[in-house]
């Protein structure tokens, strides 16, 4: 089977970075050569000066995006949005003259011929009133968007949803016990979920050290697990992606990791881990426990039930035998080691709550 290739992200960045910092210095040579024909115009800006501050311009600018690279282009448009609003609205401020009320108070303190009333200090006052206007604005409404949540914009922008409101469709996130538990792929056949299945790709690079691993087990388990994802990735019935966010970058662990690229794609997890599921219920994100979905799946029998069921081996008590139903839940029938190796009908009578399970007692009908 052939493994997923994906091309991993600090690849793809530093290329991009490359192409960056050649373009800076592209600009910083055109400028040079655009200060006109003859060398005495473009000694106003000598070739030096031109690439030095290209270059300082490029890596002031990759360091911001080292800086950012945590930051996903969910939460970036986001901010964005929240930065346009809030610059509209700091400009809608600046219209109001406030300076004028503080031009006046000079004016009537210091008189008309007051240095203070110079017109480039006034120009310089009024820059800095629309300057703390429009940036504050700015910086408060992207905070803002940043901390909202979706119904927060349906409330400013009724008509527009930024993502389903049902989860039906949601992406699901799914964690590395949910890929080595091998079940996944059989309930995404099922069709009981829907939706884009989505793999970090620190789950990738843990099932890949488990294939490097000595231990025979593990290395069959994650070999296991990667040739599922392989034949649901081939298959065309629904969509499988990896998702490249560095989470190896972050300082949480891995769980709270899995759980903030669920919450940046407003996706689901899919788990057979309790801790996980605790810490996303926490966080407000949709959880699918594969435990509680088979517990939810188990056949119940009551108490008075008539099963049809086949006694396999004999029980503790000399007159007992013991037969299973479909689940794997035992059953313990009194008076009936005279029928063992047959498939009998019988009444359930009583039930025992065990820490291995649920123990069922009952007698021939």
């Amino acid at each position: 089977m052939k493994p997923i290739k994906i091309l991993r992200s600090p690849s793809s960045v530093n290329v991009a970075r490359l192409g960056f910092l050649l373009l800076c210095l592209l600009t910083g040579v055109a400028l040079h050569y655009g200060f006109g024909a003859d060398s005495d115009a473009r000694d106003l800006l000598p070739i030096s000066s031109a690439i030095g501050g290209a270059l300082v311009i490029a890596f002031l600018l990759i360091w911001v995006e080292t800086l950012i690279r945590d930051v996903s282009l969910r939460e970036f448009s986001t901010g964005t949005f929240g930065l346009a609003v809030g610059v509209f609205c700091g400009w809608l401020l600046t219209q109001l003259k406030v300076e004028e009320v503080l031009f006046k108070l000079i004016e009537v303190n210091a008189g008309a011929d007051s240095p203070y009333m110079d017109s480039s200090v006034l120009d310089l006052i009024t820059l800095a009133f629309r300057v703390v206007f429009i940036g504050g604005m700015g910086f408060i409404a992207s905070t803002l968007a940043l901390r909202s949540g979706k119904e927060d914009f349906a409330f400013v922008v009724p008509y527009v949803r930024f993502r389903q409101d049902g989860t039906s469709g949601a992406p699901i996130v799914v964690d590395r016990e949910a890929v080595l538990d091998g079940r996944i792929e059989s309930v995404m056949n099922s069709g009981f979920l829907a939706g884009r299945v989505v793999v970090p790709r620190m789950v990738l690079d843990d099932l890949q050290n488990m294939v490097d691993s000595p231990e025979a087990h593990d290395k069959q388990r994650a070999q296991r697990a990667l040739d599922a994802l392989a034949r649901m990735k081939s298959d065309g019935k629904y969509r499988l992606t990896v998702h490249e966010h560095p989470a190896n970058t972050s300082t949480d662990d891995p769980m709270s990791q899995l759980v903030r690229i669920a919450q940046m794609l407003a996706g689901r997890v899919l788990t057979v881990s309790d801790e996980i599921a605790r810490i996303a219920e926490v966080q407000g994100v949709d959880v699918l426990n594969l435990h509680e979905l088979v517990e939810a799946l188990k056949p119940r029998v009551v108490v008075g039930q008539q099963v049809r069921l086949a006694l396999v081996r004999s029980g503790r008590d000399e007159h007992q035998a013991v037969g299973y139903l479909a689940d794997g839940t035992m059953i313990v029938v009194n008076n009936a080691a005279s029928r063992l190796g047959s498939t009998q009908d019988v009444v359930v009578i009583s039930k025992l709550e065990t820490t291995s399970g649920e123990m069922v007692f009952a007698e021939l009908a």
